[in-house]
């Protein structure tokens, strides 16, 4: 990949970036954490929460008047490490991580009790040098704490390195320019399915188009 050259290390995010789930799964967890908090989710709703089309997916919440700490005690209570493992797939376009000869980290907001059955899964985990959770503690993307978490641990902080974290949603072009490196927006959806251009160092639709 030509832009390999470029950076002294990458970020990656995880779900939607490199990986996906079968949208069946999707579809069963949501309607369970509705039935858990007494409402029905639409298909459009659980794909705009699930792909987090319009940013923060608690201001959504929030404005579909779901209170997100239910939400999220529900949804997590529901979905299971292992099924989800099983219904995670990889997106092709993704395998030029595995060649890249500069450091390699993860910053996800997906949850590690559902992380790492799914690094094991789809056998990307020797891809990563670092990897980071986002919780409440870390932060979550588009602050730059977890970002910087992860470059310290790379041993890439502070020290003059090019870096660039590349990710399928607005959150983590933000959290790339919040510290200071560039950002590569995969648009694994469409702008006409999200509603909106996502703008970054450089916007793809596959990883492909890099080279």
């Amino acid at each position: 990949m030509a832009l390999e050259r470029e950076y002294d290390f990458w970020l990656l995010d995880l779900d939607g970036t490199l990986v996906d789930v079968e949208w069946s799964y999707t579809r069963e967890v949501f309607d369970q954490v509705g039935d858990r908090l007494g409402r029905e989710f639409t298909d459009q709703e659980a794909d705009i929460l699930w792909n987090g089309l319009t940013g923060s997916r608690d201001r959504q919440l929030e404005e579909w008047g779901v209170d997100p700490t239910a939400f999220w005690e529900a949804f997590h209570e529901e979905e299971d490490p292992l099924v989800r493992a099983e219904q995670t797939y990889l997106h092709e376009d993704a395998a030029f991580v595995a060649d890249l000869e500069v450091p390699v980290g993860l910053v996800t907001h997906c949850q590690e009790f559902l992380c790492e059955p799914v690094l094991d899964a789809v056998g990307i985990r020797d891809w990563f040098d670092a990897r980071l959770c986002c919780t409440e503690e870390t932060g979550w993307k588009p602050d730059p704490e977890p970002v910087q978490s992860v470059m310290a641990d790379l041993g890439v902080a502070h020290n003059g390195h090019r870096g660039v974290l590349a990710g399928d949603g607005a959150n983590d072009v933000g959290a790339a320019w919040n510290a200071g490196i560039d950002a590569i927006h995969v648009e694994r959806v469409g702008h006409e399915r999200r509603g909106q251009c996502v703008l970054g160092d450089y916007r793809v639709r596959s990883f492909d188009e890099l080279s």
